[in-house]
């Protein structure tokens, strides 16, 4: 099973509409490692951490969003095993404050 460690930025209509809990709930069910923060632009950035067809799939339902979102764009790239060390000890998913 291939691992794969995915950074995404997700701009668009994202913050104050549960985008940020959304993505928690769904890494979660889905159970990748991780983290989510809402960005001072606007934005939401994740981490995610897994089987690379999970992230795979968890980044594409990034770009859909929950129904009060509107994605306008996801941009990903591939990060190091370090960028996990932001979550909270003894998370595998953290939701973070803004950045």
């Amino acid at each position: 099973m291939s691992i794969a460690i995915r950074q995404v930025t997700i701009r668009g209509r994202v913050q104050g509409v549960g985008y940020r809990a959304w993505v928690e709930h769904r890494a979660r069910a889905h159970d990748l490692e991780g983290w989510v923060r809402n960005v001072r632009d606007g934005s939401v950035e994740a981490l995610f951490a897994g089987p690379a067809d999970v992230v795979a799939a968890m980044v594409e339902r990034c770009r859909r969003g929950p129904s009060s979102a509107s994605v306008d764009a996801v941009t990903e790239h591939d990060a190091g095993a370090d960028a996990l060390n932001l979550r909270r000890p003894g998370e595998r998913f953290s939701m973070l404050p803004t950045n």
